[in-house]
């Protein structure tokens, strides 16, 4: 197979209302999974693809999809569609279709949205007339399906995105039924950050000799975000919370919380605070959510508050800090949402609160980054005597163990410590290619938690007997 090394979107063979819309966007050159991806779908292949939310990978799918539904511009087929995107939330689905929208402003193709939490009505109505393009939500699209209103057996294409998240989402009954609907005669392109055997099995049965692709493995993304764990007790997270909120250099914070009642507490108490803040979770209304979501993006609030399951596809510029209120129980999760910042080459802060029970998790989030968060002691509610990290193992450790608070401060203030990665400066920088998926982000240099004394916490001694090695009960959002 040959390889293709263009950078430039004008290098592909792209209809010039395509490209005149991508130039508009600001985008000369493509991400290394578009400059990948592209050429081989625009040959007709199948192709899989393992790349993280925030990649390009929207454009990498869609622009050569849009590019061949241009052969027959404006034929339709009253409720069917041309070409199918499966995604597993609502939030995805929205954004993918925006960007849809913005690449094909200048062509006459009928895009529309299918998902729940929504009155079905006016996408029963749009579907009537049929589509080029359907974006859904496997649940929703099932049940219209089932209706009767919407009919698939002239569908070119297909496209399966974020396949892991929709496997752990439980839709992989409902993938299959639709899948069966499709023609065996069709181009089919899957994107999934992770490849457990389960998305493998996936391919196997839906593409056919698939072109692979990849870019961007969990631990470099890991690897990108300046990193800290902070030690404290899980009666003082809120206090934490609070403190370091104080710093007005966290200026765009996304909170993550395990589960749903968990993102609406923490909500809740920082608007307490006079703190504005929106949660987003499974339990929400889909109006709730974008309102909290645009809210976010635009400035009105400063900290959203979310679950990993509703959290993915949130794409928001200049999220300057993640702040994981609880440690997440699957690893790869962990990575999924530091992803969420030091997007397009600006620079990010992850902030992790850690208490006795979460330190398995802590060791797994290690084990899969090949590396020791170090550890911020720096900070009112640290407990004391406590060795957070996995002792051996091939894990990169930092060559001083625990930072002391002066080098603490000295990684807030931007200021490098020889021999670690993780501590160079992380001012703005210019992103290498371009990313036709809204991530112009030119971010302000973040800063951690404002410095201030150590003071150990009396409950320090109860936590640490608490803290020999037992592992929480995983919860679902």
């Amino acid at each position: 197979m040959k390889e293709h090394s263009m950078l430039k979107f004008t290098e592909l063979d792209l209809r010039e209302p395509i490209l005149r819309a991508v130039a508009e966007g600001g985008y000369e050159e493509m991400t290394p999974i578009q400059s990948q991806a592209i050429p081989y779908i625009l040959d007709g292949h199948d192709l899989v693809g393992v790349a993280q939310t925030g990649t390009g990978k929207t454009a990498a799918f869609s622009l050569p999809i849009i590019q061949k539904l241009l052969k027959a511009e404006g034929k339709r087929t009253a409720k069917a569609t041309r070409a199918l995107i499966l995604a597993p939330t609502r939030e995805l689905a929205v954004q993918i279709a925006d960007n849809i929208n913005a690449y094909g402003k200048y062509l006459h193709l009928r895009t529309t949205l299918v998902y729940g939490g929504v009155s079905e009505k006016p996408q029963i109505k749009t579907m009537a007339s049929g589509v080029d393009i359907l974006i859904a939500t496997p649940g929703r699209l099932l049940d219209l399906m089932n209706q009767g209103h919407i009919n698939l057996k002239l569908a070119e294409f297909l496209v399966l995105d974020e396949a892991d998240r929709m496997l752990d989402m439980g839709f992989i009954r409902d993938i299959k039924k639709i899948v069966q609907q499709l023609p065996k005669q069709r181009q089919t392109v899957m994107f999934s950050a992770t490849m457990p055997a389960s998305v493998e099995s996936l391919v196997n049965t839906f593409l056919k000799d698939p072109v692979r692709v990849e870019v961007a493995p969990a631990a470099t993304t890991a690897e990108k975000v300046t990193q800290h764990v902070l030690m404290v007790p899980k009666s003082r997270k809120r206090d934490l919370l609070e403190f370091v909120l104080k710093n007005e250099d966290l200026k765009r914070v996304l909170i993550f919380t395990r589960t749903k009642h968990g993102a609406n507490k923490v909500s809740q108490n920082l608007e307490k605070l006079g703190i504005s803040s929106g949660a987003i979770h499974g339990n929400k209304s889909q109006n709730a959510r974008q309102k909290a979501l645009n809210e976010f993006k635009s400035g009105i609030i400063r900290t959203l508050v979310a679950t990993d399951v509703a959290a993915r596809g949130i794409d928001v510029d200049d999220v300057t800090h993640v702040i994981n209120f609880e440690l997440p129980n699957e690893p790869e999760s962990y990575v999924h949402r530091i992803g969420r910042t030091a997007r397009a080459g600006a620079s990010g802060v992850s902030l992790s609160f850690c208490d006795p029970e979460e330190r398995a998790y802590l060791r797994d989030i290690e084990k899969i980054t090949r590396q020791q968060i170090p550890m911020m002691e720096d900070h009112p509610y640290h407990l004391e005597g406590l060795s957070a990290h996995l002792n051996g193992g091939d894990i990169e450790k930092p060559k001083t163990g625990r930072r002391s608070g002066a080098q603490s401060r000295a990684i807030r203030a931007g200021k490098p410590k020889p021999g670690n990665r993780n501590n160079q400066p992380q001012g703005p920088k210019k992103a290498h290619g371009a990313k036709p998926q809204g991530n112009n982000s030119q971010g302000a240099k973040p800063q951690g938690a404002r410095p201030t004394a150590a003071k150990p916490d009396s409950s320090g001694g109860q936590n640490k007997r608490r803290s020999q090695g037992q592992r929480p009960r995983p919860s679902r959002d």
